[in-house]
């Protein structure tokens, strides 16, 4: 395949379209992590058919879709800069003679540091926004009210423990998805199948990225949540979850962070590895 300097419109069309897929797994998964109260209808039959463990995942599914566009075009452009420059990073890295491990760790570690940055108030609003007991509308409306509530700061409230978890999420999931690439065997130029083969290759490598780095940083995506839902600082976040959950605070929502994010972080990956070998292949 080419580098990813010859691809940068197929890295933003895979997160794209990882992103839109994905909506609902991100939105059972904020719902999980945060804590908050999902309770259906009580005069629905599902009220009294499904299974409460269900009901995020029913809730999440289900219009409105408040946040759709504004959470997908952030997924978007995120995960392509961090994916792409991760790469190109590396390429350029390499160039200059720095070893493989340092040229594969520092582009993710910068990258992903300064989007977790620039997206955070949007990250807020989004996630604020999908509380099934809040009355607030839409996008705008999230932003007016964290700004009144807590000012300007309060938009960024949150970056620590956003950082904490973004960043080893992405570096784990770029370091293993290298490492995969490298064990696997190199497949059969010759091979009448190589184009299947280059693509279950690629799906291999992609599950085990998008597993690694969910279930690594999974505790740092419920203190960020609960940061975002109370307000409080780091410290007392984790507090307040110790307080009330004990250490089970580390695992919760577990199963629905699994889904949410190992699945998007892995599609990215094979969608861009799929989108550039069909732009190869047309060439």
């Amino acid at each position: 395949m080419g580098g990813s300097s010859d691809h940068p419109v197929e890295y933003f069309a895979a997160s794209t379209l990882a992103a839109i897929l994905n909506y609902p797994l991100w939105r059972a998964s904020a719902l999980g992590q945060s804590g908050f109260r999902v309770a259906l209808h009580s005069n629905s039959f599902l009220a009294s058919s499904v299974p409460p463990s269900l009901a995020p995942y029913l809730f999440a599914f289900s219009p409105p879709y408040k946040g759709l566009g504004a959470t997908v075009m952030g997924m978007s452009w995120a995960r392509a800069a961090i994916f792409y420059g991760s790469d190109r990073g590396k390429e350029i890295l390499e160039s200059m003679g720095v070893a493989p491990t340092t040229a594969t760790v520092v582009p993710p570690l910068i990258v992903s540091t300064g989007v977790q940055i620039v997206n955070m108030p949007l990250v807020r609003a989004t996630i604020s926004l999908q509380n099934p007991e809040s009355n607030v509308p839409n996008i705008r409306e999230s932003f007016r009210q964290i700004y009144k509530q807590n000012g300007i700061g309060g938009l960024w409230h949150g970056t620590s423990a956003g950082i904490l978890k973004t960043v080893p999420k992405y570096c784990s999931a770029v370091l293993v998805k290298e490492y995969i690439a490298k064990v696997l065997p190199p497949v059969d130029a010759q091979s009448p199948t190589k184009e299947r083969d280059k693509l279950v290759q690629s799906a291999i490598k992609s599950t085990a990225a998008g597993v690694a780095g969910a279930a690594l940083t999974n505790p740092l995506d419920v203190i960020r949540n609960e940061m975002f839902k109370t307000n409080l600082s780091f410290i007392d976040a984790c507090r307040s979850l110790h307080n009330e959950l004990g250490y089970g605070f580390l695992v919760r929502g577990m199963s629905k962070n699994l889904v949410a994010v190992s699945i998007p972080v892995a599609s990215t990956i094979f969608f861009t590895d799929a989108f550039i070998q069909y732009s190869n292949s047309k060439q």
